[in-house]
């Protein structure tokens, strides 16, 4: 489980929200439960002191004393039932008070007298010496030969409070499960809703520049998914005309230009030849006209040769072909290069590898990296090329001893036109346009080509194709 991702923090804030609804409800039912049960509580109490006088007291001087005692402890049973009883002339003699109830929750004896006279009922805390509370109602009562008399009933509050403890535990127990429940069951149903999402997002990491051509997946479920991926494929299908505008520009202006440069070209070789009766700066001047000829002539063709790579027309020549040997046969072209400057080149790798490929396109990666490598190698420097079979793919690796990459401008070095050191690509003859080439290539066939350089200690290129399919298949 990602925590970071937009369906586990939504799951989260859905889950929060609802224990904070929950600790809110809890509390206004643990309240309003409290003050219900005090209230039918403090009713059941004012009924049972009204039913003790009306039925008991108001007769007492025809009944006697001891009926009403007989008569309490039989109908009202306050010992069996937890509660307490007391019934008080108004001279303060006592003539009924409960015993120790069953469950010892309190001690009658240990209950406040009251404070006579008492004129008007009432009800209130009585929170005894060993810790216990009781409510208790207090009636005055005249009996029908006129005696006045106290009646008080009470009743602890641990029968209230073991209701509202269970309610606690219930709440206890259940907040964190509801809580678990719905982090769950609300992750499942942001994934489920948040998969349209995933598929648009997977798709849209394998569109490249070289397949615009491709849309994101659509769920016409009308919703705000749908209208996102509706408005991405526009914009995909506008990049990939733009893409498509900017690949014929450069196709035909390479195009166009090619026969007026070798016109030009042809024109200035003329003139040098038969420049021998001209002065020398004339002479050198069509030399340096001549030079930028063909280097702008260079460029017209790498330029091209981009546009249609990058138009697949890379992949209209393949054919079956040891990468192992072209790799070779390439490196001892080049051999002579590198013997100039005395570097050593190493060529590893007996195996045959087999890929299918444009062997002309292979040839040229093979030829633009060896050449970058023997141009930035200082003499005596080395220079070692392998071919190898990893993880069932084709691998190329040149590496070098030369003057490395630096940090900075290694995320650029496959642009189009990007040189890390300008004056000194330009003194070798470089375009910016070689590595542009080499990727261009690679992708064209399915590979990718990755680059691992140290300043000042040298560089490996690092080339991995897919290898040719098995012939008896």
């Amino acid at each position: 489980m990602i925590t970071r991702s937009i369906r586990f923090r939504m799951a989260l804030w859905y889950a929060a929200m609802l224990a904070g609804e929950l600790v809110l409800f809890g509390a206004a039912s643990y309240i309003g439960l409290e003050r219900y049960l005090q209230k039918s509580l403090e009713e059941s109490l004012v009924k049972q002191a009204r039913s003790i006088g009306d039925v008991l007291i108001v007769n007492i001087n025809q009944s006697g004393e001891d009926y009403v005692t007989n008569e309490i402890t039989e109908h009202y049973s306050p010992e069996i039932n937890g509660r307490f009883i007391r019934v008080t002339r108004a001279d303060g003699r006592q003539i009924f008070i409960s015993g120790l109830p069953k469950d010892g929750t309190f001690d009658p004896a240990r209950v406040p007298p009251p404070q006579l006279p008492v004129s008007r009922a009432f009800s209130h805390e009585v929170e005894m010496s060993d810790g216990h509370e009781l409510l208790l109602h207090a009636l005055p009562y005249e009996s029908r030969d006129g005696a006045h008399f106290l009646i008080e009933v009470a009743a602890p509050y641990n029968q209230i409070e073991s209701v509202l403890r269970g309610l606690l535990l219930t709440f206890g127990l259940g907040l964190p499960l509801i809580v678990t429940l719905a982090i769950s069951g609300g992750y499942v149903l942001m994934r489920r809703a948040l998969r349209p999402v995933d598929e648009i997002r997977q798709k849209a990491a394998q569109i490249s520049s070289r397949n615009l051509s491709e849309r994101l997946p659509v769920v016409r479920t009308g919703d705000e998914l749908e209208r996102l991926a509706t408005d991405l494929n526009r914009m995909i299908e506008r990049l990939e005309e733009s893409f498509h505008q900017i690949n014929r520009f450069s196709a035909d202006a390479s195009h166009e230009l090619r026969t007026p440069l070798t016109v030009l070209q042809g024109e200035l070789e003329s003139v040098a030849r038969t420049s021998s009766n001209l002065p020398a700066e004339i002479r050198e001047t069509i030399g340096s006209a001549l030079e930028e000829t063909h280097r702008l002539t260079k460029i017209v063709e790498n330029l091209l040769a981009i546009s249609r790579l990058e138009a697949g027309e890379a992949r209209k020549q393949l054919e079956r072909l040891d990468f192992a040997e072209l790799a070779r046969s390439t490196a001892d072209q080049m051999r002579l290069l590198a013997e100039e400057k005395h570097i050593h080149l190493d060529c590893n790798g007996a195996e045959s590898v087999e890929v299918e490929a444009d062997p002309a396109r292979l040839k040229q990666v093979v030829v633009n990296l060896l050449d970058n490598a023997i141009k930035y190698t200082p003499e005596s420097g080395r220079v070692s090329i392998s071919v190898m079979k990893q993880d069932g793919r084709a691998v190329l690796e040149i590496a070098d001893t030369g003057i490395g990459i630096s940090r900075d401008d290694l995320p650029h070095i496959f642009d189009r036109f990007y040189r890390a050191d300008k004056a000194r690509s330009r003194e070798m003859g470089g375009t910016g346009l070689g590595l542009s080439i080499v990727r261009s290539i690679c992708l064209a066939h399915d590979g990718q080509v990755k680059v691992q350089s140290t300043e000042g200690q040298g560089s490996m290129f690092h080339i991995e194709l897919p290898v040719a399919r098995d012939k008896r298949n």
